[in-house]
């Protein structure tokens, strides 16, 4: 129900997003490199930030696979030992899928997005049981030290088809966005 276009489509943006937002700044190193397994098993101690998107035509699952260890909280709550890392990277989840979100918009105007939560990395063992009409996953490494598992599981409702690279993802800094 998924074109091979669309697909594609899907995992341009999910990768633009992912390049754009994962980064804290521009000039950190950054690989993103495909798993062709797509049912690897969760790495243990790891956790999921989960964003939902849908459409009347689809669910789309926006997963990030983190282990809260030094290297990762170094990176992403260096200045402010107030904050928890999970609230630190709830956020840099939400800007990603945001972005995510923002560059489909123009395909399917009637999106609604979820707030970020978290489950346990057993849940990935069951992407299949929803079966997904499409099903990426990638892993990204940052300055060579910190390690992300990026999943995007989409549920198609409807038969879906776009052209990939014929919306416009504005790249932002921090600019605040209103809903």
């Amino acid at each position: 129900m998924i074109s091979e276009r669309a697909r594609a489509g899907f995992d341009d943006l999910f990768v633009a997003a992912l390049r754009s937002r994962l980064p804290r700044s521009g000039a950190d190193d950054i690989a993103i490199d495909p798993v062709m397994d797509a049912g690897a098993p969760a790495r243990p101690g790891a956790t999921i930030v989960v964003l939902t998107i849908s459409s009347i035509r689809f669910r789309l699952l926006f997963m990030l696979d983190v282990a809260e260890d030094d290297a990762m909280r170094a990176y992403y709550v260096p200045d402010n030992a107030a904050m928890r890392f999970r609230e630190a990277f709830a956020e840099v989840a939400n800007l990603c899928g945001g972005l995510l979100s923002q560059g489909l918009q123009s395909h399917f105007p009637d999106l609604g997005m979820s707030t970020p939560y978290v489950l346990d990395t057993g849940c990935l063992g069951h992407l299949d049981s929803l079966k997904p009409g499409h099903l990426s996953r990638h892993a990204v490494t940052i300055n060579g030290a910190v390690r992300i598992v990026a999943t995007m599981c989409i549920c198609a409702h409807a038969a879906i088809d776009f052209v990939p690279g014929s919306a416009v993802v504005e790249v932002c800094e921090g600019e605040l966005e209103l809903f």
